[in-house]
């Protein structure tokens, strides 16, 4: 998808093993994406609740495992 954005990407994973650690890195749960050190959820950056467990997004079509694609291509777009 950053090629198809034309967006050069430098992608990191982070390992987050401890409830400790997801607040730590304010981790709202896995898949967590960010871009630029920015949650792609709409939102989801003032949230307080840190999660060492599963994430579910919601989505305009439902609850979903994983973010919509257009959160990803607006970030991207930034």
């Amino acid at each position: 998808m950053a090629a198809e954005e034309n967006v050069p990407i430098d992608l990191r994973l982070v390992q987050v093993a401890s409830p400790e650690e997801a607040e730590q890195h304010r981790f709202l749960g896995s898949p967590t994406v960010r871009v630029e050190g920015r949650e792609i959820e709409p939102g989801a950056d003032e949230r307080e609740t840190f999660t060492f467990g599963c994430r579910l997004y919601r989505t305009d079509s439902g609850f979903s495992g994983q973010p919509d694609e257009r959160w990803l291509r607006a970030a991207l777009r930034l």
